[in-house]
């Protein structure tokens, strides 16, 4: 059991991968405190995984305010007396073509995917200094491509992977091992959020399912990465491929981005808060 005795909080930890996590991690002997901001579901999965012999601890907070971050690390330290590793997982993406988009768009989308991952390192960060532990952050391909009518998103992406990479400078000389995640399409809810983070759980899939890899399988690979100290992980075939095109042969890449942008139709998940895609 690579986590046994180890104390590891997950931000979005109620669905998608930060629930896959939590029942990987869970497997692996860790101890979770998971934070998400929907009740219901956290307190679901908590009595799921103590079911099955984890010691979990729900916290309903959201990553864009600061004091619900401190008080998920005060309720590890007062329940488990540690804090060993933190996942920044939370996210969500906001669509549109930069025309349609409004500054505060933009400005929504930093809030949870930069400056909420930002604050759940500074929350965690003295901790884990202390217990030489891990931070994982979870980025994207779109951290490294950009592409059509998902400006915001790669921006967020990009400032998360730029975040890691200074922040692996500055820690691994303390033993703090940074880990950069960076997922293609994987089974989550993401696709079905508007830009103002609002779930449709019926809005329609715009994808097709074969492409997505599962959340299970992903949790894995990411835990076995964070369990390595690894930099970086690249989790989908497709992703990998992506990346290495963006590294050798970028022209390829602006070729289809232009053509994609010429060809695909406009998102109508943003402002209206609707998902027809």
């Amino acid at each position: 059991m690579k986590f046994a005795g180890h104390v590891v909080l997950i931000t979005g930890a109620s669905s998608g991968i930060g629930a896959a996590l939590a029942r990987e991690l869970a497997r692996e002997g860790a101890k979770l405190v998971l934070v998400a901001r929907r009740r219901e579901r956290l307190e679901a999965l908590c009595a799921e995984l103590a079911a099955a012999g984890t010691e979990a601890i729900a916290h309903v907070g959201d990553v864009t305010r600061r004091a619900d971050l401190d008080a998920a690390v005060a309720l590890a330290m007062t329940r488990f007396g540690r804090l060993d590793m933190a996942v920044a997982n939370a996210g969500f993406g906001v669509v549109g073509r930069v025309e349609k988009l409004e500054v505060e768009d933009y400005r929504r989308q930093f809030e949870t995917n930069v400056f909420g991952v930002l604050a759940t390192v500074k929350a965690c960060l003295p901790e884990i200094r202390k217990a030489r532990g891990r931070l994982v952050l979870i980025g994207s391909v779109a951290g490294y491509v950009a592409y059509p009518n998902g400006s915001p998103y790669s921006m967020s992406k990009f400032a998360v992977r730029a975040l890691a990479g200074a922040l692996d400078y500055e820690l691994r000389p303390h033993g703090v091992a940074v880990t950069l995640i960076s997922p293609g399409f994987i089974e989550s809810e993401i696709r079905k959020v508007d830009n103002r983070g609002v779930l449709h759980p019926h809005a329609k899939e715009p994808l097709p399912p074969w492409l997505f890899m599962r959340t299970d399988v992903a949790a894995k690979k990411i835990v076995r990465a964070a369990y390595r100290r690894r930099r970086e992980a690249i989790v989908t075939v497709h992703g990998k491929v992506l990346v290495w095109l963006q590294r050798f042969a970028p022209w390829a890449l602006r070729l289809a981005g232009r053509r994609g942008a010429r060809g695909r139709s406009e998102p109508k998940l943003f402002r209206d808060g609707r998902n027809d895609v």
